[in-house]
């Protein structure tokens, strides 16, 4: 029998430092509603950058332990339709098929590999959804992740361009920082900053919008970092404002960098899975507004997983 074309939908999107559900239905004016949400943060992309990566065996059984879990905390929604999606590190990694089929078999779900341009369009669907930007026409969406980032530019609400690059915050970390425990190793920064721009450009991502334009930020980055304004002012996220300075931003880098791995971890608003991938992430993000002449990122939670909502949802 069919479910009811009201029934709510599940995405659990793998992502390359966590894996995260959301649970959401339309309301009556059409707009994606979150109904739950949860992130679990198992790092299955580490390794990610080796000429050759390969997923590991201990990463593999986290991530899927994480699905399952993921997928009961689903269940009581009696959802119509569940979407398991992978991005970055699965589809890079030599032995992605294998892990499909290993977490079909343990769950019983097909997992949807997508390609980077899949990623791209659907987080740009996704930020579409997000009613706090309705009013926004010409603007920029940066989802840094772990294995990838992804670039779009907007026109009166339409992608203009689309980009995926291998510049994930894991990715770059294991490729520039030799011993994530120490410092951050300043030396390194010139060299980060000319590889974020050069792939970029190299991916055909030209900044085309008039400036200064508008720069949504997604992911576990900019939110993170609003998480730590948030600690450092005694307020709860919900109480934080949506728009970050590249000042703000620029703050949280400095005061990170002669701090080490195990004294990161005590930052407030910082989680711990994230100390040592967030520096460079930080970095990533203040190279980006500096090419794109922006000041502020405006923090929206609507991405990837909104945007496979809204595609499944009638």
């Amino acid at each position: 029998m069919n479910a009811p074309t009201h029934a709510p939908v599940a995405v659990v999107d793998l992502g390359s430092n966590s894996i995260k559900l959301l649970v959401a239905r339309r309301n009556a004016r059409g707009e994606v509603v979150p109904l739950h949400t949860r992130t679990i943060d198992a790092r299955i992309g580490a390794g990610m950058a080796r000429a050759d990566p390969v997923l590991g065996e201990a990463g593999m059984a986290a991530a899927i332990t994480a699905v399952a879990t993921l997928l009961a905390e689903a269940a009581p929604h009696q959802c119509g339709e569940v979407a398991v999606v992978a991005t970055s590190a699965v589809r890079d990694a030599r032995n992605g098929g294998v892990f499909a089929e290993k977490l079909r078999a343990a769950t019983g779900h097909t997992l949807r590999i997508l390609s980077g341009a899949e990623e791209a369009n659907l987080i740009g669907r996704g930020l579409t959804a997000d009613p706090a930007l309705a009013d926004q026409r010409d603007f920029y969406v940066f989802d840094l992740g772990g294995g990838s980032l992804e670039c779009l530019a907007f026109r009166e609400r339409c992608i203009v361009q689309a980009v995926s690059v291998q510049l994930g915050c894991v990715r770059l970390t294991e490729q520039f920082v030799s011993h994530p425990q120490l410092p951050f190793p300043t030396g390194i920064r010139t060299a980060v900053e000319n590889h974020v721009v050069e792939s970029v450009r190299g991916a055909g991502f030209d900044f085309p919008l008039t400036r200064p334009a508008c720069a949504i930020g997604t992911g576990g980055t900019v939110t993170t970092a609003r998480s730590m304004l948030a600690a450092r002012a005694g307020r709860t996220f919900a109480e934080t404002s949506a728009d970050l300075s590249i000042t703000q931003l620029r703050g949280i880098f400095e005061q990170l960098l002669p701090l080490t791995l195990e004294e990161r971890c005590g930052v407030p608003g910082l989680p711990a899975t994230r100390a040592d991938v967030f520096p460079i992430a930080l970095l990533t993000l203040l190279t980006l507004a500096e090419v794109g002449g922006f000041s502020v990122y405006r923090n929206s939670l609507y991405n990837l997983r909104y945007g496979l909502a809204a595609e499944m949802l009638p």
